[in-house]
């Protein structure tokens, strides 16, 4: 029993440490993709959008970017998650908004709810996604009055900036290596590496 018990917190102690280690190199390419991703979304939406609008639209864009820089071969944090996650709950988010009007309490907690279910359906699981269909939900006129162009811009050309801008930082430091699956785009192939 002592045995068992010591050998538990040996392992204990050699988890806390690991995951406590501090890595300056791992640091420093996280800082740059996520300013860099943010920073490009942010410039490119500043004249569409007021204020408070870019803002609730970076809201959901900034939890991605502590996924896919931060957590680079998080499950959570591939591109297929990424693209699909944001799309996928884009969609809904926008037609909950347009069966369920002026109920916002409602669509709100309709629209995350049913995005989570299409996400574990689609395997795109992205928990950012969330923010994105809440959004569509309770931003501001300007933003609900899109409708499905909501869908294309700001969603979809601010995760593609994310993506690519996570192609480029992740795969220059020589430690990372983003995406984890290399197939990642070939949706007609039914098994992933």
């Amino acid at each position: 029993m002592r045995k068992r018990l010591k050998k538990h917190v040996r392992m204990v102690r050699y988890v806390i440490y690991k995951e406590t280690l501090i890595d300056f190199k791992d640091h420093f390419w996280t800082f740059v993709g996520s300013f860099l991703g943010i920073a490009l979304i942010g410039f490119i939406n500043k004249e569409s959008f007021s204020v408070t609008d870019n803002v609730f639209l970076i809201g959901s864009f900034g939890a991605s970017s502590v996924l896919i820089y931060g957590i680079v071969n998080s499950p959570l944090a591939q591109p297929r998650n990424l693209i699909g996650g944001h799309v996928i709950c884009a969609v809904v988010g926008v037609t909950v908004h347009y069966i369920i009007p002026n109920e916002i309490w409602l669509s709100s907690a309709f629209a995350v709810s049913l995005s989570i279910v299409f996400m574990q359906i689609t395997k795109t699981l992205h928990p950012p996604g969330g923010a994105t269909a809440l959004i569509a939900n309770i931003g501001s006129e300007k933003i609900t009055s899109l409708g499905y162009l909501y869908v294309f811009s700001p969603v979809l050309s601010g995760v593609i900036i994310l993506l690519l801008v996570a192609l480029l930082v992740n795969n220059r430091a020589a430690h990372r290596k983003y995406p984890a699956n290399k197939n990642w785009y070939k949706i007609w192939e039914r098994r992933y590496r």
